[in-house]
């Protein structure tokens, strides 16, 4: 298998920092997405060398094999404890036979010839048996609405050609992933497929900013009513409600609808809080009877 420079499908280079990778990912994805190039068969497979390489590339561990080992960075640690073997070997017998000289950077694929050696094989007889290896594991990203992630329902979305339906939860989390098995590159020898990990972008909509479980609205207030108290109604994710406003309410009081926020993820039945921050309109176009009023008013609170 010909080597994949996983940087330059992602057109960083070594020094990339791990924002630069996710920036690398998401610019490319929309670019190359088979949503968006159905009949593209090469477009579709630099999408899933994108995903294979966004894969590696953006977990640290498998980072650093990978600019250890390039192509048999998934076999990194078995050339490792081979060499530990080796050393132990020689420090036993006091010789210095072995493997000795060996570089640090395999990306050149130079010694692809000696790990297939290494674990292809049994020493004697022509038989061989190859280890199996689990396939890459591969990343989505799915945008939704905030009226979208506040009910459970199915979402449909493509994968490397592959569509696939899966469940959404009501509650789930902007930035939150989930991981599908076995729904990511096919494994090799045998290997068990890799995994698809899928992160869920939930934007703020709605007329609502959500924090955790709870949500947070602001309701404008006339004058007279935060005066003198009275019923407003109040928009919910789940429609209006009346709420019962105190006389004498302050331009930014803010009031807790307890239960009345985002489903908690995988707890049926279970919400988080609606805070609502009220915002009191001062009249700006006052009539000439409005005038005279305001004018007793204010007569009135200087006796007092």
């Amino acid at each position: 298998m010909a080597f994949t420079d996983y940087y330059k499908v992602m057109g960083l280079d070594k020094t990339a920092a791990p924002e630069d990778i996710k920036k690398a990912y998401k610019k490319l994805a929309r670019k190359l997405h088979p949503d968006l190039n159905p009949d593209d068969k090469e477009a579709n497979q630099k999408f899933q060398q994108l995903n294979e390489a966004n894969a590696v590339l953006s977990d640290p561990e498998k980072r650093a094999k990978y600019d250890r080992y390039g192509k048999d960075w998934e076999r990194g640690e078995e050339y490792e404890k081979y060499q530990q073997q080796q050393n132990q070997q020689r420090a036993y017998s006091g010789g210095s036979g072995g493997f000795e000289g060996f570089g640090n950077d395999f990306s050149g694929g130079d010694f692809s010839d000696f790990f297939g050696s290494m674990f292809g094989g049994r020493q004697g007889g022509n038989s061989r048996s190859r280890a199996g290896y689990k396939g890459q594991d591969y990343n989505a990203e799915v945008n939704l609405t905030l009226d979208e992630a506040y009910t459970t329902h199915k979402q449909t979305f493509t994968v490397n050609g592959k569509s696939l339906r899966i469940t959404v939860p009501a509650g789930i989390g902007d930035g939150q992933t989930i991981k599908l098995g076995g729904q990511g590159a096919p494994g090799t020898n045998g290997g068990p497929d890799g995994d698809l990990y899928i992160t869920f972008n939930v934007a703020n909509t709605a007329g609502f900013k959500r924090t955790g479980d709870d949500l947070y609205t602001t309701k404008e207030l006339d004058l007279y009513t935060a005066i003198l108290g009275g019923e407003i109604f109040v928009d919910t994710m789940a429609g209006k409600i009346k709420l019962n406003v105190a006389p004498g309410t302050q331009n930014g009081t803010k009031v807790r609808l307890k239960g009345k926020g985002f489903p908690i993820y995988k707890k049926e039945g279970e919400f988080g809080n609606l805070y609502v921050t009220y915002q009191v309109l001062i009249p700006e176009k006052l009539t000439d009877k409005e005038k005279e009023l305001f004018t007793e008013l204010a007569a009135i609170a200087k006796k007092d």
